[in-house]
C-alpha cells in the first residue's frame, strides 16, 4: 500500500509558511512503515527537536485505477478518516536549505497517524463538504473544511492516477489547513470529523 500526501492544498496553510500557492497538486509519499493506527501513542523521535502535527482528511482507495476520468473518480472511495502528518520540521528545513529532498522529515516511522475509517454514507455529507478539527491538550488548534481545498478529492484522484496506479488500500492524505504547530512529550492530540471523535494520539 502507498501513503500519498498532498502538500499545500489549503491556501491559508501555504501562507503561514510564506509558500507559493501551487497551480497544480504537489505530492510526496510516506512508506508503509510510517503508519500508526488504533490510537497507539506516538514516541517522539530522538533525531528531531521540532516535530509538528498536521491534521488532514484521509481517503482510502477502494479499487484499482489508472488514468481515472473525472466522472468515475467518486467510485474509487467510500470511506474517510482523520490523519496526522507528523513532520520533523528541523530536518525538513535543513534539507530545503541545502537543496536536498526532505523525505526523511516526513517519512520516518509512525509519522502517519490514521484513525478508524467511516463510511461517507454514515456521515451523510459529501467529501467536499466536511469539517474537521484538532485539539491539543483540550485546546482547539486546527480547523478544516474540505470545501476550501485547492484541489478536491476527485480532482486529486484523477491527477495522481496519471502518474501512478492507485491500488486498493492506498491512503490519500488530502492536505492540512492552517494552524500547524509543535508537539512535546506529554501532549494529547484529538481529532474530530463533523464533531465525531475519531482520533486520539498521545505523545510519549
Amino acid at each position: 500500500m502507498k501513503i500519498i500526501c498532498v502538500a499545500k492544498n489549503y491556501a491559508a496553510h501555504a501562507a503561514e509558511f510564506d509558500a507559493v500557492v501551487p497551480e497544480k497538486p504537489v505530492y510526496f509519499l510516506k512508506p508503509d512503515s510510517a503508519l500508526l493506527i488504533r490510537n497507539q501513542p506516538f514516541f517522539y523521535p530522538d533525531f528531531s527537536n521540532n516535530v509538528h502535527y498536521e491534521l488532514e482528511l484521509v481517503v482510502r482507495i477502494s479499487r484499482l485505477g489508472k488514468n481515472i476520468q473525472p466522472r468515475f473518480a467518486c467510485k474509487y472511495y467510500s470511506q474517510v478518516a482523520l490523519g496526522i502528518d507528523f513532520t520533523a520540521r528541523d530536518l525538513q528545513a535543513e534539507a530545503k536549505k541545502n537543496g536536498n529532498p526532505w523525505a526523511v522529515s516526513k517519512g520516518f516511522d509512525n509519522s502517519a497517524v490514521v484513525s478508524n475509517f467511516v463510511e461517507l454514507d454514515q456521515i451523510g455529507k459529501p467529501v467536499n463538504d466536511l469539517k474537521f478539527k484538532l485539539l491539543k491538550n483540550g485546546e482547539q488548534v486546527q480547523t478544516g473544511d474540505t470545501s476550501q481545498m485547492l484541489f478536491g478529492v476527485d480532482e486529486l484522484i484523477c491527477d495522481i492516477s496519471q502518474y501512478m496506479t492507485l491500488k486498493t488500500g492506498d491512503y490519500l492524505f488530502t492536505g492540512t489547513p492552517a494552524g500547524v504547530g509543535a508537539v512535546q512529550i506529554g501532549d494529547v492530540l484529538e481529532g474530530f470529523l463533523e464533531d465525531m471523535p475519531l482520533l486520539k494520539c498521545r505523545v510519549k
